[in-house]
């Protein structure tokens, strides 16, 4: 599998993201440099899709199949590729406040720690839907690892659409979420732009 080396800061500062968006909430990290050279339009674009590749974790492949799916649903292409986005499993456990980072929560799902709706699930991109019940395992609920995670994540925001239980371990997702509730700074319309050409 295709791994990106470069270091997460750094990508950060690259595109001109806050750190917080991925889960990094160090006060070490450097404010985001902006660059003097004006950028094309494809530069734009091409920048906006780099960054929400990044802050999902999606390589370019299965990002266009997102692209491609959104393309064929029913609404405005942008908004769906956010939401698709936004459904996968690692985003819905790291939105929960389970997992510290986006990297982290993939990394839950892989190692079989999580259920959903009773079942074990250890694909990252499984598309959750509003009613699912998505848990830790009850194995390993009591674990040192998830005491730290919940005691950092704590006073993280829970978005509208998702009822998140911390000490439960346990999130339900109450509805599909619209595009005001997804609270990532993308410009949805530069990447529909971009592969619309």
């Amino acid at each position: 599998m295709a791994v990106n080396r470069v270091p997460v800061l750094k990508r950060c500062r690259s595109l001109g993201l806050d750190p917080v968006h991925i889960g990094i909430d160090k006060k070490s990290r450097r404010a985001a440099h902006d660059s003097h050279r004006k950028k094309s339009e494809y530069g734009l674009q091409l920048q906006e899709k780099q960054k929400a590749k990044f802050i999902y974790g999606v390589l370019e492949k299965p990002f266009r199949n997102y692209y491609n799916k959104a393309r064929q649903m029913r609404g405005m292409v942008g908004e769906n590729l956010m939401i698709l986005l936004e459904m996968r499993l690692d985003n819905v456990i790291f939105r929960a406040g389970f997992a510290r980072t986006r990297m982290e929560a993939r990394q839950i799902v892989d190692h079989k720690q999580v259920l959903v709706n009773g079942k074990c699930v250890n694909i990252p991109s499984y598309e959750v839907k509003a009613g699912d019940v998505v848990e830790i395992k009850e194995s390993k609920k009591g674990s040192q690892r998830y005491k730290d995670i919940t005691e950092a994540t704590a006073g993280r925001t829970t978005p509208t659409w998702m009822t998140s239980d911390l000490e439960a371990l346990k999130v339900t997702i109450d509805e599909t979420p619209n595009r005001e509730a997804i609270d990532v700074p993308v410009d949805e319309m530069l990447i529909v732009e971009l592969y619309s050409k």
